[in-house]
């Protein structure tokens, strides 16, 4: 017999596609071993005991697979923290360049990965099957006003997730935290969408992502409503009715599957990234190649003319619409 928890680790086992994955796959299989190992070896105990103060073979047995499975554990562990480490640094990296992080969440087959391709051009694995992609993967994507952002897909949420995965998968969840704009993709058509939103804003919520007390997002969020191919007229003028009266929040319907409303998406993201932004002047030597060429894939330049000579030669005056996170990096420059 397996149970939930078995059958959601096999197919995670399945899935999994990169080295990080097949750890955080193997250290949650471990532990869900683990909790089943006194259940498995409780027989032996109750068929024969031990003799004063040596244990039965049962009780022998289950110590030493115990310490089989922490010495691996603690392995699997030391070599996540390692991978965790490194992607840290690949962050610090990305913050550094510095280009905005959007991330793709939503509940398990809600049409992530297939929204991810068709943004991006990628191959990523985007089938119709649980837990499809467990591997964060990211690509470089273009906005309107934005010339170069990092889009993210994340391992699909689940409800009541086991105990095990909750702690294994933790890493595969990082990217969200540093994002700067979260997509949550919904798959519309399905019954049980609004139990999958709150599903999904839960686990955004253990995460520190969502303001408890007001039950809003910490970071920007948009709602990209998914398989609107697959509603039929009725139930998508009861939606669109649903959109209209909620104007403070970011909706957007899509397919992803056609391409219908993800450029629609791209500008709503876009939005929110520069919703900050203010017009700023600047006057540059026209040497100064670096900053200018910064200026320029950064921020949205309005207008950019010669401003004379000093003593550095001629001058460039540039008119720049930047949010006050771009401008606090290019005076770092």
């Amino acid at each position: 017999m397996i149970d939930r928890t078995g059958l959601i680790l096999e197919i995670f086992g399945e899935r999994a596609a990169t080295a990080e994955g097949r750890l955080q796959v193997e250290l949650a299989h471990l532990d869900y071993q683990a909790g089943r190992l006194v259940r498995s070896w409780t027989h032996l105990e109750r068929q024969r005991g031990g003799f004063g103060f040596l244990g039965g073979p049962g009780e022998t047995q289950i110590e030493a697979d115990r310490r089989m499975i922490r010495d691996r554990m603690a392995r699997l562990r030391r070599e996540l923290e390692q991978v965790r480490r490194t992607r840290g640094l690949h962050r610090s990296r990305r913050e550094k360049a510095p280009w905005p992080v959007i991330a793709l969440v939503g509940y398990t087959n809600a049409g992530k990965s297939t929204l991810f391709n068709r943004l991006t051009g990628a191959g990523v694995m985007a089938e119709d099957l649980l837990f499809a992609t467990l591997d964060p993967t990211m690509r470089r994507i273009r906005l309107p006003g934005v010339d170069k952002a990092i889009l993210s897909d994340t391992v699909g949420f689940i409800s009541d997730l086991p105990t095990q995965l909750v702690a294994a998968f933790r890493a595969t969840l990082e990217e969200v935290t540093a994002a700067d704009v979260i997509v949550h993709v919904r798959d519309i058509a399905n019954p049980d969408t609004a139990a999958q939103k709150a599903e999904v804003l839960d686990i955004l919520s253990d995460l520190g992502l969502l303001d408890d007390e007001a039950e809003t997002p910490r970071i920007p969020m948009v709602e990209a409503w998914n398989k609107w191919d697959l509603l039929d007229a009725e139930r998508a003028i009861e939606l669109t009715d649903q959109i209209a009266a909620h104007p403070d929040e970011v909706i957007v319907p899509l397919s992803a599957l056609t391409g219908v409303g993800t450029d629609a998406l791209l500008e709503a993201v876009s939005r929110l990234l520069t919703q900050g932004a203010r017009l700023h002047t600047f006057v540059l030597p026209a040497s100064d190649g670096q900053r200018l060429a910064w200026l320029h894939a950064h921020g949205e330049v309005l207008a950019d003319d010669e401003a004379g000579e000093d003593e550095r030669g001629p001058l460039r005056r540039l008119s720049v619409r930047l949010e006050p996170r771009e401008l606090g990096r290019f005076t770092r420059l």
